[in-house]
């Protein structure tokens, strides 16, 4: 989890993702899309990707991908983000953390 931490420190969003999965790349497209420059770490393509993948089911992601942080803190995976998408919180979200600018 230390090395977590460390990944999205100082980053307004970070999303842990797959190549290989839509649902990583349809959350990627969605934050995109609002003008947010999502920092992204492939776990199929980084060193220690199952460590990362491990830890990241330890906080509580299930699926462990794709999962967002917005300001730091861990927001979830799919399910939470359209969530927030439908009930209009998304947005204030990434404003508050810096990620977008309207």
């Amino acid at each position: 989890m230390e090395a977590i931490t460390r990944m999205v420190a100082d980053r307004p969003v970070v999303i842990f993702s797959r190549t290989t999965c839509c649902m990583s790349h349809t959350i990627k497209t969605l934050i995109s899309g609002f003008g947010a420059n999502p920092t992204v770490y492939e776990l199929d393509e980084i060193q220690d990707g199952q460590q990362v993948e491990r830890a990241l089911q330890q906080m509580g992601c299930k699926p462990s991908i794709p999962a967002v942080f917005i300001g730091q803190q861990l927001i979830g995976g799919p399910n939470q983000i359209m969530t927030l998408q439908v009930k209009n919180q998304l947005v204030p979200m990434l404003m508050r953390a810096g990620a977008i600018w309207i």
